[in-house]
């Protein structure tokens, strides 16, 4: 009788690779990492800080993702999708408040930061063995 679940599942390890994958398309994921950058940008200004430069690292990852393929792609997709969910009602919160004529700079600072976190354990998706 066959389980539906493998040892690489249960335990949460990635799943090994067999033969040769098709390199997924980056176009899209690349368009939602720029969203959700635009997104950062806005709150950066509520928060007082301003536009971030941006890396080669950072912007790359998308293109880099799909050139590593497999679950590195699946979990950096997983990864910005949730970070998009994250930043999209924090930032309508924001603006809401800021409409209200409500200091937001402590509230943006806060969602800046939750930003940097969640971005830095995407890109440590590709690093993972």
């Amino acid at each position: 009788m066959s389980h539906p679940f493998d040892l690489a599942h249960a335990t949460m390890l990635p799943p090994t690779q067999v033969g040769l994958r098709e390199t997924p398309d980056s176009t899209l994921l690349a368009q939602r990492w720029e969203a959700v950058h635009e997104a950062a940008a806005a709150v950066g200004n509520l928060a007082q800080l301003g536009r971030e430069p941006l890396s080669r690292e950072i912007m790359g990852l998308p293109e880099r993702a799909a050139v590593r393929g497999g679950w590195h792609y699946d979990s950096v997709v997983r990864g910005i999708d949730d970070l998009a969910a994250m930043m999209e009602p924090g930032l309508r919160a924001l603006l809401s408040l800021t409409a209200q004529g409500q200091d937001t700079t402590a509230a943006a600072l806060t969602l800046w930061r939750e930003f940097h976190t969640a971005r830095a354990a995407i890109v440590a998706i590709l690093d993972a063995a």
